[in-house]
Formats: C-alpha cells, structure tokens, sequence
C-alpha cells in the first residue's frame, strides 16, 4: 500500500525509463523481486579545481597557454641546445620564477576552496541505520535526522516530523536569500517505525528546475525551522542535487587585460621575427661580398661554404631571436601576478569594507580580475538579500479612499467604522499565516523584530505571539492589522480565531483556501462567521483585482495604489464578497471536483477560482516596504551613472520584483515598462515571436522615451529555446536587441540556470561587454560564476555564493566604492604597467638591434649578460611594482563623487591600439636617440684625459646607463601620488644600479671565464664628455612627457591627467 502511494505520490510509472529507483534504507522489496543494489554518486560537494595529484600538469598547462610562458620555455630549449651568444639563465631563471610564483598563488587561492568544502562535507549528521558519520558519506536511501536549525546536506524526501500535524517548517535563506518559513508536509500513511520501514521511491532522474519538484523533496541547504526533528530519506545527493546541477563549473577567467596582453605580444613577436630575418638576411649578404666572411689568412673553401647552408641560416636565425627575445618582456608576467596579489590586499584592508554587524570585511578568492572591476558594463543582480533585506513592514492603507498611516490612528475614541472594521478582518483572516508560540526572550525569525509590545492592551500570551508564513508580506499585513486592534489568534481544526479592538473574540470556520497563483496574481479565502454568513476575502495585485470590481470603487483607491507602487512599496488590494449558499454550494462542489481531478487538475481549479472572484466589492489597499539593503538605490545610481547597465534577475514575484526595480530608481516615473510574460501572452493570445517583435517595434519607436524591460521565466525558456519549427536565432537576437535598447531590465520566475544562460547570452554578444553578477544565495552561484567577475554578498545565512565568487562583500553599497575607486584605480595601474614594460624592453633591445649593422651581423652582444639579466628582474622591476600598487591619479573622494569618471576608461579605453601605438613610437624614438647619440660621442677618438679610448663594452654600458636612468625617471614624471615607497623604489632603484655596476666592474670575480665589465663602468664616468652625453640624452628623451605635462591644460573641476 505505502509502496503505490509513494509510486502515485513521486510521479513512479511503469512505461517510464528516465526515472530512478530509491530503496529507503537500503531495504530491498519482497523476496520475489530481484534486488540489485543501485550505485549513486556520494555526497561530496566540490568546488575546488585542483587536486594534489593534478594540480602541477593541470597548473603547468594553464600557464603555458600564455604566449610568453610558452615563447619563453621555447627560447630557454634553443638556448640549451643551440650554440647561442647568451647564457640559457638569461631566459630559463625569469621564467622559473615566472612559473613558481603564479603557482603558489593560484596554489594557495585552490586551498582555501578545499578547506571550505571540507567545512561542508565533514560537517556531522545522523543517519538512523549508520548512526553519526559525515556528511560525504550519506548514500541515496539513507534515512537521514535533522534537528532544528541544521540545514539539509542533502535532497530529501520528508518521511516524518515531530510535530503533529505531520509538517515542518524551512527556510531557503542560504539558497535564494529569503528567511521566510515555507510549510511542507510528510508522506501520509507512512509507518512510525522507520527501521522495519520496507518501501521504494520511484521518481526522476536528477535535473536542475528548482521550481519542478516531487511532492516533499527538502533542498540541499535549506533549514529547518520551528520543528524540533524530522526524517528524510535521500534521493539525490552530491553533485546530484538540484543546486549543484545549478552549479556552473568552476572555469578559468581571464581578464580583458591579459587578452590585450596577448595582442600586444604578438605585435611584439612579430618585430622580434622580422629583426631576426633582417640581421639574418643581411649578414648572409654582406657575408657574399668577398673578405667579409672571414680573414685573408683563414679562409674558407667553396666546399665549406656550401656544407649545411641552410641549417647555418637556420640556426643564425635562431641565434638572433634569443639575441633579441628580451623585446618579450616576461618579468612583466611576474609583475602583474604579484601586482595583482598584493593588490588585492588593500581590498581586505579597506576600513569602509568592514561590518560591524557581521564583524567582517571584504573577501578576495581570486585576485586575477581586480583590473576588471574597472570594466564593467552589465551589472546583473539577485533581488531578495542582495537589494533587499526580505523584511516586509506595513507602512499604509487606503480603505474606501482615505489614506492611513501606520502611525495614524483609524477612528476616533468611539470605535471603527463599518469599512475600517471590514479591512481589518479581511487583513487577519486572508491568508496562511500560522501563529508561533515563542518564549519570552525569542525575537520574530521573519524580519527579526519582537513581537513584544505591537499592539497595547494584548494579555501576555499574545505578546509572546510570533507569526509563521511562505510570504513575509503576509506578516506584516497581519502584524498591521494587530497595531491597529485586530489580532489573529491563530488557525486549529478549521478554525481561525481573532481578537477585535474590543477585546472581543471572534470565530471563522476556514472553508476554502484559493491559493496564490503568478498567473491570478490574487489569493482568496472562504470563511463562515457565527451568525451564518458565508464570505469570500480576496487580496492580490491590482491589475488583478480590480477588473472584478465595481468601477466606480476603483476610482476612490487606484490614485493612492499608483502613488504607493510609484514610491517603490508592494501594493495589494482588498475585496469581499458575501456568498449566498446557493452560490456556494456550487463554488464548494467545483472545488471539490477540481482538486480530485486527475487530470488538468490546475487548468480546472482555475476555472473554479474565476468564477468565485467576481462582483466583489473592493475595500481597500495595503502598501508594505521590502526594506532596501542600505543605500542600495544611491548605490544603483551611482553604477547607472558610471555607464554600466543594470539588469535584476530574480525567482520572486513580478509585482514585487517591480516593486523593489522602482524603489532602487532603476524604474523611474517616465520609464515605460516593456512587459514579456506568460500573462501578457495569455491576455494578447500571441505567440511568444510575435510579442517580442511588437515590443522590440515600441522599444525603438521613441528614442526619447526610457524603457524597462519586464520578462519572467516561462516566457524566457520559449525565447532561449524555441520549438525546432520557429527561427531560434531570431528569438534572441530581438530579446537581446530590446534589452540593450532598455534602461533596466527585470527578469523574474528565474531558474538558477536561466540566469546564468542570461549572464552568457549577454557576455557572448557584440562587443564581448564585461559583465558583474552580484548575489547572496546558492541561487546565485550559477550566474556568479558565468560572469566575467563574480561578487557574492556576505549574508547572515548561507555562504555558498560567497564560496563561489571572486570577490564578497558584507553590503551592496560596497559595491560602489569595490567598483567606482578601487577598479578604476587598478585598471589604470595595471594598463600602466603593461605599456610601460612593452615601451621599456623596446628601449633595451633597439639599440642591440642596431648596434648589429655595425659589428658585421657577428650577433655580438651589445650589454653585458648581467645587464641583460638583471634589467628586467631588479633594474626596473620595483618602480614599476609600487606605481601599480600604490599610485591614484585621481584620489578616491573625486572618484567616489563623480560616477562618470568611470566612463574615460571604459572599453579597455588604455590598453586600445592608440595608446599601445602612441608608447612604442616613443619607445622607438627612445631607443634611436639612446644608440645614435652614443655614437655621436664615440666619434671623437680620445674621450678619456690621458687620451684612451673607450672600447664596445664602454658603448654599451653608456647606453645601458641612459636606458636605465630614462625609463626609471620617465615613471617618475607619471607619478601623481607620491609615497616614501615611491622615493625609495626609485631612487634607491637607480643608486643600486650604479652600486651594482661599481662593484660588478670593480672586482675580479674567480667563476668567470671572461670579465668584459672590470673597471668599465668607473672609467667611464671618469670622462666629462660621457657625463655631458648621459645627461643630454636623458633630458631629450624626457622632452616629449615634460611638454605633455606643461602644456597639457587640465579638465574638469579637479586638475588631473588621465594617464595614456
């Protein structure tokens, strides 16, 4: 008998093949069936992406998809192999540390991931047949014990509660933000006994619709509440459950800068390709000419010559690409990872991150994408927990068209009139509210307010009264009513009691409940008072109310609803209707008939509600305020004003969702909202493609006029996955076309998943825009990780999109200075970084390049191999580091005032192919001034007193010295924010150098096979003629950025120089 049921109850079916079969308790059936043990995943939930024994190949492969790494390990090969004019150190120490410091940091981010789902999969729980194990252990059909305030660690199936009327009561605030309490209901006719409990549970396989579930599957990471026990058998489990089949998988994230870093980089390797061949080409040419290729007294036969020709060539060319591969500048690799880490750092640190609710400040799990905080165009945000608190208060009514405040008083000291008793009723006994008895020092769970002195002259029970709903607005209407004198006592046996301001209790037998529906967007009861009389109350959205009306009521209430709706608080209208029993005799008989149909039981219950709901008499309105997070409209401003397009995605109700779009002023009062849902197709009686070309034909028929797009989750699965018959490609494109067209778009009913599919359609469009999802629940997780940059919100409950994010913040007002002060700042400092290194390896390796045509193509080395390996690495490697730790060419207050500064660096405005050009041409114009001026000097034969003359390795090192000290000056001229880490990097870089190059030249070191530098450095600066020549030509490399400075005239109200 149990067996049926649970087969009848879980959708089991013979003909159906996608199903699963669960033996609770591991029990098998009768003995004449055959009993093979299913196999199930376990119950671990991983979100990590390494493992110990993948971590070094998977790391290793990752990072030698970048261009550089990869050249470089290529050049570092040549080098061991390939007779070459540098040491193979010169290329294989950058990279190793290049290498090890990408992997420890990546390392060290992948474990804090391990350590949170060990936190998760080790936590205790109770399995009847095993006893207490860990949570990775749990087995689909084992009967699992939750106490109050546990969260389920996994999909259940309700078996049996310690309250008894059979129900629980669980919040899903972990999962979707929202801590009202939803009611479920065990398996009826189940054994008391669960261990001599012998059953199967046919149902589906797992799939990820949160919202298309078996009658009593408790989600993973929900919580039970006000129930001090149940038991559940597990159905799914791990990665099975229906929020981590809603998990996108954890993908690597790469930045729009590491991208335009590629870019460059190939520019790069293209000129480092094309010198090769060039010096290549032309010394095979020059070696043509007779005398040239070697002395007159050890010259070569033809024969000779003639012997591996082209493998010479070959290996030339290999020769001077490892000659010129520091134009690659692979330190930089290392710059920006270490950039990128310590820079995440000043997030943690920031002051104005920390809550001193929570006692937390911000969270940084991946430091790859601080730079992208600087670009973002769609910011896609979750409603409930994220803009909102989810707590409802009761803040006016309207009853017969006079307005009411919360603090006003209803009437004079002789009582209430007829109408204002009648909307109180109608408050207390519409809706399925239930009454919690708490303890004296127990707060409300539902908005965390006591329910101790709201209403005066209640008895002691009453104050210690707290309610229990699925809606948090349905408390705060009753808790209203109860301010004003009409206090629900409660619902037993049918029956639902009240106290009225009279201290009178009054008695309703609860007939019918006529539930709440997003397509009736209305709910209704029938109650029966002592006198006899049967009456129906209704309450719902007033596009649904008051076409059932008589018009003339309308026009007294519908000027106080739009105001309310305007002023961004939830409205509902209040109707009554009094039934005669004829009339509900058939309404019973057809609700009864509904509810035993078997077959469009939903389509037949509608039916039945329609007809009840008409000719009702309208009492009233209620507006309650859903609480915004704080400044979360300022904060929503702020971000339009920045140029970024916000889009809300939300599971929760249109109505409220509109509620809370136009008290965040994404909605304004002009905006004209563009409505796509599964009511608009059932009033237009339209197909879907038809309906968006209509809309998409409004949107663009007024250019003036700011829209808002509306569209729920029905309607959105028939855009993104159209019949085959239909022109899929079409569907979206319009959708995405509207959208784009829109100031705010709002999609409510969502999937996890469909949010995320949003997130890709949007992220995958023209132009690539940079996306930012924002979110506080396990909802969100999906969405979070499809966007370019993931933000989760530290919560009071429920951590999971805070696990799964990329950064987490305590508060969405947060979110402004995250994005307005520190991204701008990081992008402009790395973006900096990136084309200062460009422009100062093209500095270091021009003149090498040049110095070929006049040493015979000999791939003769212009620098010593310590200058060549240290320029990168400690040179100029630590003015650079704190410029892009460190510098704010505008300061913060400036940036947090003004949002449209934000909008200058947009679209990777820094790192676009005119800066990169406007950099190398002065690279370019740098490098030549650095060569050709040095030999400017060396055409004089004596520069030294005693009338010596300077060799090539003085050449070079003169040239070295004017390298170093323009590039490191240069970033000092681009300096606007100076610190003492400044002053040191700097000029203590350039006092090191001198330092290094005194002590390098000034001493005979024993493990060199030839010292090229002992004593050239101070010989040199023993010469009047090569101090003049340094000094000229660091001045005329610096003349362009000092005229750019001076003559440049400054913008705006606050002089500042928005960096190229």
């Amino acid at each position: 008998m149990l067996r049926r049921r649970l087969n009848l109850l879980f959708g089991g079916d013979e003909k159906r093949v996608d199903s699963r079969t669960i033996y609770v308790g591991h029990r098998p059936g009768p003995a004449t069936e055959a009993f093979i043990p299913p196999k199930f995943c376990d119950n671990r939930i991983v979100s990590s992406k390494y493992t110990v024994w993948n971590f070094l190949p998977k790391n290793l492969f990752e990072q030698f998809r970048r261009i550089a790494n990869f050249y470089f390990l290529i050049i570092f090969l040549v080098q061991v192999i390939v007779d070459t004019p540098t040491s193979p150190v010169t290329s294989g120490l950058p990279l190793f540390f290049v290498i090890t410091v990408t992997a420890i940091k990546q390392g060290y981010e992948d474990w804090l991931r391990h350590k949170a789902d060990n936190e998760v999969n080790k936590y205790p729980v109770i399995v009847l047949e095993d006893g207490r194990k860990e949570s990775e252990k749990i087995k689909v059909g084992d009967i699992v014990e939750v106490m109050e305030d546990e969260t389920f660690p996994c999909d259940l199936i309700l078996l049996q509660s310690s309250r008894d009327d059979d129900t629980c009561f669980v919040t899903t605030a972990s999962l979707d933000g929202e801590s009202n309490h939803k009611t479920h209901y065990t398996v009826p006719d189940t054994e008391k006994d669960l261990q001599s409990l012998s059953a199967t549970i046919e149902c589906e396989q797992p799939q990820p619709d949160l919202y298309k579930y078996v009658l009593s599957l408790r989600l993973v990471w929900a919580t039970l509440k006000n129930t001090k026990k149940i038991y559940g058998v597990a159905v799914y489990t791990g990665m099975e459950t229906k929020m981590a089949l809603n998990y996108q998988g954890k993908s690597q994230k790469r930045s729009a800068v590491e991208k335009s870093i590629n870019a460059f980089l190939l520019v790069y390797l293209c000129i480092l390709i094309s010198k090769a061949v060039v010096c290549t080409t032309l010394k095979y040419v020059w070696q043509s000419q007779f005398g040239q290729d070697e002395p007159w007294y050890n010259q070569k036969t033809q024969k000779e010559k003639d012997t591996y020709v082209y493998l010479k060539m070959f290996t030339d060319f290999l020769s001077f690409m490892v000659l010129f591969n520091f134009i690659i500048p692979v330190s930089m690799y290392v710059t920006v990872e270490m950039q990128k880490f310590l820079g995440s750092f000043f997030i943690t640190w920031d002051k104005d991150f920390f809550d001193p609710e929570i006692q937390e400040g911000a969270l940084v799990n991946t430091s790859d994408l601080n730079e992208e905080l600087g670009q973002v165009e769609y910011v896609f945000t979750d409603k409930t927990g994220t803009l909102t608190q989810n707590n409802m208060e009761f803040i006016e009514c309207c009853i017969d068209g006079f307005q009411y405040k919360n603090t006003d008083s209803m009437s004079e000291l002789d009582g209430f009139c007829e109408k204002e008793e009648l909307f109180l009723r109608a408050l207390c006994l519409c809706h399925t509210v239930q009454v919690k008895e708490a303890g004296p020092d127990e707060i409300d769970e539902i908005d965390g307010v006591q329910v101790d002195g709201l209403a005066a002259g209640l008895s002691q029970p009453d104050e210690e009264r707290g309610f229990i709903a699925s809606s948090p607005d349905e408390v705060a209407l009753v808790k209203g009513a109860m301010k004003h004198g009409f206090t629900f006592l409660g619902l037993e046996n049918k029956t639902m009691k009240i106290r009225n301001w009279q201290n009178d209790t009054e008695i309703y037998e609860l007939l019918h409940v006529l539930n709440f529906d997003p397509v009736r967007r209305r709910m209704s009861v029938i109650v029966r008072n002592k006198s006899g009389e049967t009456l129906l109350f209704c309450k719902g959205a007033d596009s649904s109310i008051f076409p059932r009306v008589r018009p003339e009521e309308v026009d007294r209430i519908r000027m106080h609803v739009e105001r309310n709706a305007t002023d961004g608080y939830r409205t509902l209208c209040v109707a009554y209707k009094q039934l005669s029993p004829e009339e509900y005799a058939v309404a019973d008989a057809g609700l009864r008939d509904a509810r035993l149909a078997l077959q469009d039981r939903e389509e037949k219950l509608m039916v039945v509600y329609n007809q009840v709901e008409t000719e009702m008499s309208l009492i009233g309105a209620t507006a309650v305020e859903d609480r915004l997070q704080e400044e979360a409209a300022e904060t929503m401003e702020a971000l339009q004003g920045a140029g970024m397009k916000v889009w809300v995605l939300t599971g929760d109700k249109m109505e409220t969702a509109k509620s809370t779009c136009y008290a965040c002023r994404l909605f304004q009062r002009g905006t004209e909202l563009l409505e796509l849902t599964v009511r608009t197709l059932e009033d237009g009686g339209r197909k879907p493609f038809n309906l968006v070309v209509c809309v998409s034909l409004r949107s663009w028929s007024n250019s003036n006029q700011e829209y808002g797009f509306i569209i729920d989750g029905a309607t959105l699965s028939l855009v993104m996955n159209p019949s085959p018959d239909a022109n899929s490609s079409r569907y979206k494109n319009l959708f995405l076309q509207i959208c784009q067209n829109c100031t705010a778009v709002l999609c409510c009913r969502m999937a996890p998943l469909q949010k995320a599919q949003i997130v890709k359609l949007v992220k995958n469009s023209k132009g690539s825009p940079i996306t930012l999802s924002i979110g506080d629940g396990a909802n969100d997780v999906s969405m979070i990780l499809e966007a370019h940059v993931g933000i989760g919100i530290k919560g009071k409950e429920g951590r999971q999109a805070v696990r799964n994010s990329d950064y987490a913040i305590p508060k969405l007002k947060h979110l402004k200075k995250l994005l307005l002060a520190h991204g701008h700042l990081y992008y402009v400092r790395i973006a900096h970084l990136v084309q200062y290194f460009f422009y100062k390896n093209l500095c270091f390796i021009l003149p090498q390049f040049l110095y070929q045509f006049f040493c015979g193509y000999s791939q003769q080395p212009l620098y010593d191999a310590a200058y060549l390996t240290m320029y990168n690495i400690c040179f100029t490697s630590m003015p650079i580091l704190a410029y892009s730790l460190l510098e704010q060419h505008i300061a913060i207050e400036i940036l947090l005032d003004n949002a449209t500064l934000y909008r200058e660096i947009a679209k990777n405005a820094m790192l676009r192919w005119g800066p990169f050009l406007y950099w190398t041409v002065l690279g370019i114009y740098q490098g030549l001034l650095f060569f050709f001026g040095v030999r400017y000097l060396f055409s004089n034969p004596a520069l030294q007193d005693n009338g010596q003359v300077f060799g090539n390795w003085s050449y070079g090192t003169i040239v070295f010295t004017v390298l170093v000290f323009t590039v490191t000056l240069k970033l000092a001229l681009d300096t606007r924010h100076w610190t003492w880490i400044n002053h040191f990097v700097i000029w203590g870089s350039l006092a090191f150098y001198v330092f290094f190059s005194f002590f390098w030249g000034g001493i005979i070191w024993p493990f060199l096979r030839q010292q090229r530098l002992y004593f050239v450095f101070a010989n040199m600066l023993s010469s009047v003629s090569a101090w003049l020549v340094i000094i000229l030509l660091i001045l005329l490399s610096l003349l362009p950025d000092i005229l750019l400075v001076v003559l440049r005239k400054p913008r705006g109200p606050h002089a500042r120089k928005v960096l190229l």
